[in-house]
């Protein structure tokens, strides 16, 4: 049993809250949203029905859901005035940077903190799930110089996404795959950018900081960035004969092998199992990716020297190789992860609303007591131990 002064770094395995949302079973590969298998989702549901489900925890009837759509897909145009910011932006900065301020500059827009009027719930949420892809391909094309693409009324969520992206109206199967895509990586319990959109949201701020801050959150490596670093990891591989000695490099090195084990899995994560069936449809009638034979080269490799540890591809291994083949450029594949997880994290945060409390943990404490004032005349400084040689060579 935990004590009250027990310290678990990073709180693994500490309780933060309670939820109905989703369940994962690590040992077994079992993920659920609102008691439906991940499986089940994939090949019966949408990204938006599931994203309904999600936050207001029932399917919808046909009405309900073809409401839902349409509010969606007529309110993804943004201000002109958050165009003209995001042209003022470097085109060398992170499409996850430019995503966070934009999802902050939509609080100045619409921002009233009503958060006891379901209308208003239901307006942000419709306006995030909206207006989150048109941010990300807005600022694709920006960068380049290019004026962003409006989107159209007339396309499905995933469709809408990859037609900004490019101008062209894509293949029924990417957008289907990539619609698939987003419901795998909509929602996963309390990780990290999961837990910082809670914290966030039990202050009562408005849910377009929460989901800024979500994002701040996702862009790191070791969250949704690890899916840019797998394939920067097979490009260093290059050919299956190298796998064998990265792989005893890693091991030797003790470093992080992208793509692999999780906090929570110790079976393959069942999201890889689904995208590593959708890149090899995507492989099938767009031809095939010579990566995708090193990341086989991979997992089996890694599966015999680690498999018996619990390390095993997670979500990120498989779903670069997906966005690849979509055409989707690689500093994009996080703000992606970010167009889908906006589902889950308005969901936590509508669940974190009906029961509030803000987030106050404590801490142990281990610096020193009772120490003197010293006064600025008195005090000898301080010499980093890097400066010290060069120090006493003079």
């Amino acid at each position: 049993m935990m004590t009250a002064c027990e310290y678990r770094p990073g709180l693994d395995g500490v309780p933060a809250t309670q939820s109905s949302i989703s369940f994962v079973d690590g040992q077994n590969g079992i993920l659920e949203y609102r008691g439906i298998h991940i499986e089940e989702l994939a090949k019966h549901s949408t990204f938006l029905e599931t994203s309904y489900l999600l936050i207001w925890g029932v399917l919808p009837t046909r009405e309900e859901l073809a409401d839902f759509k349409h509010e969606v897909q007529t309110h993804r145009r943004l201000k002109y005035r958050i165009r003209d910011m995001m042209k003022c932006f470097p085109e060398s900065g992170h499409p996850m940077d430019a995503l966070q301020a934009c999802a902050a500059a939509l609080g100045l827009f619409y921002s009233r903190r009503a958060l006891e009027d379901p209308a208003y719930i239901r307006a942000a949420v419709v306006r995030l799930l909206a207006k989150i892809p048109t941010m990300v391909a807005a600022f694709q094309l920006m960068r380049k110089g290019n004026d962003p693409i409006q989107p159209r009324d007339d396309l499905d969520y995933a469709a809408n996404f990859l037609y900004m992206l490019t101008e062209q109206e894509p293949d029924p199967l990417a957008a289907q795959i990539f619609d698939v895509c987003l419901t795998l990586h909509a929602e996963h319990t309390i990780n990290a950018s999961t837990f910082s959109a809670m914290v966030t949201a039990s202050t009562l701020t408005d849910p377009y900081a929460v989901v800024a801050s979500a994002v701040g959150t996702l862009a790191g490596p070791l969250h949704g960035g690890a899916n840019e670093e797998v394939i920067l990891m097979l490009e260093e591989i290059g050919s299956v004969e190298n796998v064998q000695p990265y792989l005893e490099t890693c091991l030797e090195r003790k470093s992080k092998i992208m793509g692999f084990g999780h906090r929570v899995y110790k079976v393959k994560d069942p999201r890889a199992i689904i995208l590593q069936n959708l890149a090899e449809q995507l492989f099938e009638k767009f031809g095939r990716d010579h990566y995708y034979d090193i990341a086989i080269a991979m997992e089996k490799a890694v599966e015999e020297k680690l498999g018996h540890k619990g390390i095993y591809p997670n979500v990120d291994f498989y779903s670069g190789l997906v966005y690849r083949k979509l055409g989707i450029p690689t500093d994009l594949f996080t703000p992606v992860f970010a167009i889908a997880r906006v589902a889950g994290w308005l969901a936590h945060w509508k669940e974190q609303l009906e029961a509030n409390r803000i987030f106050r943990p404590t801490q142990i404490y281990t610096g020193d007591h009772n120490k003197p004032y010293i006064p600025i005349d008195e005090r000898n400084g301080f010499v980093s131990d890097s400066l010290l040689p060069e120090l006493v060579a003079k």
